[in-house]
């Protein structure tokens, strides 16, 4: 289970997370994350984490068990989204028929996605 001190809790936090928030996909999921820097967060301060699971992805018992998969893929990933100052987490339709150990792949390729330093666009398209 993901520990309270890791939940985002407003939607004043989901909001400026996926506004601001670096995008990166995989097949199942998309995450939003915003990096600590320039945040006045001390270093120790936890990563908010949340999730979108909408009702795209099927019914409310389907829903609710990709959520609890999520959370736990996430909990045990806590080492490595500590790096971030906030997480969104979104499931796409495609999560639904997912089982763990796919959903936890297409984490962790997202959380790849994410950490690596946005690419420089080619001098040809800087011109226009």
């Amino acid at each position: 289970m993901l520990p309270r001190a890791h939940r985002m809790t407003s939607s004043d936090q989901f909001a400026e997370t996926i506004s601001r928030g670096r995008r990166a996909g995989a097949p199942s999921i998309v995450i939003y994350a915003t990096s600590r820097e320039g945040t006045t967060d001390e270093p120790t301060a936890t990563t908010a984490v949340g999730f979108v699971v909408s009702k795209a992805v099927g019914n409310s018992v389907v829903r609710h068990r990709v959520l609890r998969q999520l959370r736990a893929l996430v909990a045990a990933r806590l080492p490595v989204v500590d790096g971030y100052h906030a997480l969104v987490v979104r499931a796409l339709p495609a999560a639904a028929g997912r089982p763990s150990a796919m959903l936890g792949a297409d984490l962790d390729r997202a959380l790849i996605k994410a950490a690596r330093p946005p690419r420089a666009m080619p001098s040809a398209e800087r011109a226009r």
